[in-house]
This record gives structure tokens, C-alpha cells and sequence, in this order.
């Protein structure tokens, strides 16, 4: 059965005054009214820690409740960062399995009214217990991997300012994003040290922000060609090498597969980034560039390889912002946003035909990886 994204809505990321449901409602309104408030069987929806950052639980019935969706089934899911990218696999499942025709997809987290160590302490949760026990936290962790990539392929420091820079350019052109204005490599550099090689600006903020698409029964220019998704071991010391997430590997390897597509399809490509090493990592694991090779990506600049995918058009974690459980449904929201000609100033010059999103889970411990595209011929 082809599935289709037929409507998306993505509200404005960064502090919102708004609560946790409300933000829910704004992005799923804004994709039911897209739709022309079509018949919606089953709504998923998707925050990672509702509960311990805001109070709230029992989402899917308030949410349904505030969006009139009465009488209809749903289901939360959960998957740290990855919690928008799981619910709409979950989603696609759904649809494909003929018990539900139409579901409407919501993502989204309520983090800024928290301090930030204890959203940091809320959020290190996902890591394994025996190293949060110790203090780890996701920035100290995401240091370790920075540090030991650099090292093993001789990259210096001023790689992780460029992919940076790069987001932000990007998130310019984002009216919903968190960081709208461009920085220099000499602000990033500048910005104080986190987890070193990290830096303040090599890291996302917490955000507040929601997005919500629909998933149908349907072909289109935003169809569901391949999905894929792997888990490795939560403990870092359990895995072969730190410059790497075998999860995405392994995830995109299974999404290639079930969409009869290769690297070499893409024609844009949404990824995690949640720390500037991130997107080098995920460029290689998606096999977009060679082990070593993606610093070059961004140090070029996309005018010395226009034959390069376009990367993040939204301006990416970085520069989009963070709030955990929007952050992969967000990206595929994005991306059916390109391919369906509806990006507006984040348009790129040729209309793509097929389109990638990437997200990690924890770090680097559940990954996602979806490609949208035009149905035809061998799609999954």
C-alpha cells in the first residue's frame, strides 16, 4: 500500500509561553485545516519527557479532545530525540496495515521553563544508567565523541565552527526558527567551552516547539519510500567505535533497501545535529560523504561542490532549535515540505524528488531514518 505525507504544520520554535498540549494543537490545526479538516482515524503523538519537564501525562486524550478529533483511537510513542521520527514510522504502520486510513502525526516537547541543568539531568536519563550515575550528560558524552573524531581523521576544530555557521545561514531563512540571525566562525569560536572540542554554539539550546503532519493512504510527491531504524547499545563503552553511530548505519542500509534507492538518489537531506560533530558523523554513516571527508563539506561551501546534497535547508537543530520530541518529526515534516513545493523561503532552487531525514535517539542509541519521495516503480 502507498502512504503519503498529505499535510504538515510546524509552529515556531524557541521560548513559548504557550503549555506543552497547546503547542501540540497549534501544529496538528495547522495540518488538519491543510488537509481541508478531513476525517482523521487515529492520532499519534510524541514527546520524550512531557512528564518530568512539565507535569504533563495522558497527552494523546487531551490532545485529541482540543483538536475534536472525537471517538478516534491513538497512541503515544516515545524514543528520547528520536520520539517524532518513531511516532511516524508508528504512524505509517498503522496506515499501511489498512486498520486506520488517515493519522495525524504531533511531536513536541516544553523545555524552557526549567533551568537548564535540570533539563540537562532530565535528559541524561536517556544515556545508560551506569554512566549518568557518574555525571554523564548528553554534552559531556557528545564531547568524547568530538574529540576522539577529530583525532582519528586529523580534523581541526575550526570543522565543527563551520557546520555552525552553516546552520545558521540556514535558519535565517527559517521563519520558525529559534536562532534567525547568521554567526561568524570567530562568535562560535568565541563562545564559551561546554565539553571539549564543544563549544557553546556547537551545541543546541533548549527549546520549546511542536510539528505534526498526516500520513494516509495515498501517492504523491511526498511519499513514504523507506523506513528504517536500528538501536545499539546505550553504554559507549559497549561499542566498536565512537566516530560512528551504527544505528544510522544500519537504519539507513534498511531504509535504502525498502525504497530501492541509494545514497546517490537524495536530492535533500534533513540530519541530526543536535552537536556540530553530529552532522559529520551522520553525513558518513548515510554514506552522503566518505569516513573523514564530510569536514570538507562544510569548509568548502556548497559553491565549490553545487553537486553536493542540500543539507538542512531549515536550518537544522542548530539553528531550528532543539525541543526534543518535535525534532525528527519536524525534519520529516521538512523534507515532505521541499518535495511538495510548500518550503517557501527555504525552497530550493530545483524542486527535489526525493528527500531524507535522519534522527538519533539518546546518543546515538535508537536512530531513525525515513525517505520521502515520489511513489512510482519498486517504491516500498
Amino acid at each position: 500500500m502507498r502512504v503519503a505525507v498529505t499535510a504538515t504544520g510546524v509552529g515556531r520554535f524557541g521560548k513559548r509561553s504557550e503549555s506543552l498540549v497547546e503547542l501540540l494543537c497549534e501544529a496538528g490545526r495547522e495540518a488538519l485545516d491543510g488537509l481541508g479538516r478531513k476525517t482523521v482515524d487515529v492520532l499519534v503523538v510524541a514527546h520524550m519527557a512531557g512528564g518530568s519537564l512539565v507535569g504533563v501525562e495522558n497527552t494523546v486524550a487531551k490532545v485529541a479532545d482540543r483538536l475534536g478529533l472525537d471517538t478516534g483511537a491513538g497512541f503515544r510513542v516515545e524514543s528520547a530525540s528520536a520520539s517524532g521520527a518513531a511516532a511516524f514510522h508508528a504512524a505509517v504502520g498503522l496506515v499501511r496495515s489498512g486498520q486506520y486510513k488517515r493519522a495525524l502525526v504531533v511531536a513536541g516537547e516544553k523545555m524552557t521553563d526549567l533551568p537548564n541543568a535540570e533539563v540537562a539531568k532530565i535528559l541524561a536519563a536517556s544515556l545508560a544508567p551506569s554512566e549518568s550515575a557518574h555525571g554523564a550528560t548528553m554534552p559531556a558524552l557528545a564531547g568524547l565523541v568530538a574529540g576522539r573524531y577529530l583525532d582519528r581523521y586529523h580534523v581541526e576544530e575550526s570543522a565543527l565552527d563551520a557546520v555552525t555557521v552553516a546552520a545558521r545561514v540556514a535558519a535565517a531563512r527559517n521563519p520558525n526558527a529559534q536562532f534567525p540571525k547568521p554567526v561568524t566562525a570567530e562568535e562560535v569560536r568565541a563562545s564559551r567551552p561546554i565539553a571539549p572540542p564543544l563549544r557553546l554554539l556547537h551545541c543546541s539550546a533548549v527549546s520549546d516547539g511542536a510539528a505534526a503532519v498526516v500520513v494516509e493512504a495515498s501517492s504523491g510527491p511526498a511519499g513514504v519510500l523507506g523506513l528504517g531504524q536500528a538501536t545499539d547499545h546505550v553504554e559507549l563503552v559497549e561499542r566498536p567505535e565512537l566516530t560512528s553511530f551504527r544505528a544510522t548505519r544500519v537504519a539507513a542500509q534498511r531504509a535504502f533497501e525498502s525504497a530501492h534507492r541509494t545514497a546517490q538518489d537524495v536530492d535533500v537531506a534533513e540530519v541530526h545535529d543536535a552537536f556540530a560533530p553530529f552532522a559529520l558523523i551522520d553525513l558518513e554513516d548515510l554514506g552522503l560523504a566518505s569516513p573523514g571527508e564530510a569536514a570538507r563539506w562544510f569548509q568548502d561551501g556548497p559553491a565549490a561542490s553545487p553537486d553536493r546534497v542540500p543539507l538542512n535547508p531549515s536550518g537544522g537543530i542548530l539553528g531550528r532549535g532543539h525541543p526534543v520530541g518535535a525534532s525528527g518529526l519536524v525534519q520529516i515534516a521538512e523534507i515532505a515540505r521541499q518535495l511538495r513545493g510548500e518550503s517557501g523561503p527555504m525552497a530550493l532552487a530545483k524542486l527535489p524528488t526525493c528527500g531524507l531525514a535522519q534522527s538519533i535517539g539518546g546518543l546515538g542509541s535508537h536512530n531513525f531514518v525515513t525517505i520521502l519521495g515520489r511513489s512510482g516503480a519498486g517504491a516500498a
